[in-house]
């Protein structure tokens, strides 16, 4: 795991926060150096970012607007956070990436995936994550599990948010070997022993060896 840049993915409500939670407690039981990132945010410029994307007093902003913030703080994440901690050798997770504006500005918001791709190669300079870690849940599921006090994405509706699970489930049919589908309709301890299981069967794939 050490070096490895990781992307926790999924729509809202999936439960991947929680998840996030539980495998920072098993990197630190294990002995992993982990650096935990979140989008948008992780960085004082990402933050101020990050206010503006999700304030809903901003309910004008256009797709396109969204996809070039999102990778404005992105590209400032991947230069001063991620690239200096995997250069340290530690893992790195982050609370979304690319693959979340390809499903949400791109399946959903209707920007071409190869202008979504070409826009995030200049922000990311290559830094793709080495694995996607897709939560994935039924569309009436997440929304029921979602906090009434709603930002401006998640407010965005039920269709909206299916599209987003569809472009989510479509990016890891096109490019299995960087996504790793949870079946996150179950309860949380089910879905972190899929998640260690599949973390561990992909190690073993990359290496030949399995973390413990």
């Amino acid at each position: 795991m050490r070096g490895r840049f990781l992307a926790f993915e999924g729509p809202d409500g999936s439960g991947k926060s929680t998840q996030i939670v539980r495998f920072q407690e098993w990197a630190n039981a294990q002995n992993v150096s982990l650096t935990l990132v979140r989008e948008p945010g992780g960085t004082a410029v990402g933050e101020r970012v990050r206010h503006i994307l999700l304030d809903p007093m901003h309910a004008e902003m256009t797709v396109r607007c969204e996809m070039l913030l999102y990778m404005a703080g992105r590209a400032q994440l991947v230069q001063e956070r991620i690239e200096p901690a995997l250069k340290a050798d530690h893992c790195v997770l982050s609370d979304r990436f690319v693959g979340s504006t390809l499903a949400y500005q791109g399946a959903a918001g209707g920007i071409p995936e190869d202008e979504i791709r070409a826009v995030a190669q200049v922000a990311i300079g290559g830094r793709w994550p080495d694995l996607n870690v897709l939560f994935d849940v039924d569309t009436q599921i997440a929304m029921k599990r979602m906090s009434p006090l709603l930002d401006r994405m998640e407010s965005k509706g039920t269709e909206f948010h299916r599209s987003v699970r569809n472009g989510y489930l479509a990016e890891s049919r096109r490019d299995p070997k960087h996504y790793l589908v949870i079946d996150a309709s179950r309860n949380p301890d089910e879905v972190f022993d899929q998640l260690i299981d599949g973390l561990r069967r992909w190690c073993v794939s990359l290496t030949g060896a399995c973390v413990e």
